[in-house]
């Protein structure tokens, strides 16, 4: 049987409260879950449900307050810098913002370029070459890479932050809203490439979303978050046909079809 690419278990983030009487903020609240080798695993529920903040902890961003978090067999809990390092060529993230990880005073080449600065491999004239490959692969042209970020779209700045995630080949991609700031018509675009590549280097993805819509058309198993908790965790299909927690159900039919033939509504 094939062991998890990740393993999530019990993760749990408490935020102290500010001044004697504030009470503490359980972000994160006994969290569990597992991502296979190749598979799309989403994470969806409204603003506040703690499905970012589950995203952060598991990259080291945040620190989680307990739970066990597992890459390759591999403990990613409790880390110094250092012995991140190595783990960031496998798991790399993908943000709402792709302009929080693009330098405006450096060419995107470069800013797809560094993290193989940093990793400290390949020479210059091979990282070049790598920059061209991945551009070409997520819709850009080569010649794009001497242009700086302000003379691209919303959805070719997308592009550009996938292809600086991807250029050092990660097993896992963490992609916490990546589409939810762009047009339908190009979060297709982009939902579509995601797909395209994870067929191609059997990628795994942590799909961090509250656009049901959308975690639809890419996942394969979706986690429902409810005020820090994950109330249901079940493949994409059944959830969305057969649903079987009451939070669920209120998140499905605030999305219905508009036309009333097409929606089904579930008895809370």
């Amino acid at each position: 049987m094939t062991e998890p690419l990740l393993s999530v278990r019990h993760l749990t983030k408490v935020f102290a409260g500010r001044g004697w009487q504030a009470s503490s903020c359980h972000a994160v609240s006994d969290v569990s879950f597992d991502i296979m080798p190749g598979e799309t695993f989403a994470l969806v529920g409204e603003s506040g449900s703690g499905k970012s903040t589950t995203g952060r902890c598991l990259v080291g961003l945040t620190a989680p307050t307990s739970g066990a978090v597992l890459f390759c067999g591999q403990s990613l809990l409790n880390r110094s810098a250092g012995q991140w390092k190595p783990l960031r060529q496998q798991i790399q993230m993908v943000f709402q913002d792709p302009l929080s990880t693009l330098d405006p005073k450096h060419s995107i080449g470069y800013s797809v370029e560094e993290p193989l600065i940093i990793q400290g491999r390949l020479d210059r004239r091979a990282r070049q070459h790598r920059v061209a490959d991945i551009l070409t692969r997520v819709g850009l042209k080569a010649a794009d890479a001497g242009r700086y970020p302000y003379e691209f779209s919303g959805g070719q700045r997308q592009r550009i932050g996938i292809a600086r995630a991807l250029i050092v080949n990660p097993q896992l991609l963490i992609c916490d809203e990546p589409v939810s700031a762009l047009d339908v018509s190009v979060q297709s675009q982009i939902l579509n490439l995601l797909m395209d590549l994870q067929r191609t280097d059997n990628i795994s993805y942590l799909f961090i979303s509250h656009d049901l819509g959308v975690v639809h058309q890419i996942a394969d198993r979706v986690g429902v978050m409810y005020q820090g908790k994950i109330v249901e965790n079940a493949p994409t299909e059944q959830l969305f046909h057969q649903p079987g927690h009451r939070y669920t159900r209120q998140l499905l039919e605030a999305v219905l079809p508009a036309h009333p033939d097409q929606r089904k509504v579930w008895s809370v």
